[in-house]
């Protein structure tokens, strides 16, 4: 699919799923994830991602 066949709404998914992984250390299909999981809210996407990251980060040893 073009970027041009893209809705508006596929394109600001693919636009916070990128803002979202490059911010929090995702990866984009876990930002995907959390979008459809949460919706847009920017301040609950980011908690959300940074507790992601958090639990996912191996422990120091």
């Amino acid at each position: 699919m073009g970027e041009e066949e893209k809705s508006d709404r596929d394109r600001m998914t693919d636009f916070q799923a990128q803002f979202l992984a490059k911010e929090a250390g995702i990866t984009e299909a876990q930002a995907r994830e959390l979008i459809e999981l949460i919706g847009t809210d920017r301040a609950s996407l980011l908690r959300e991602a940074r507790l992601l990251k958090s639990r996912l980060k191996p422990p120091d040893a």
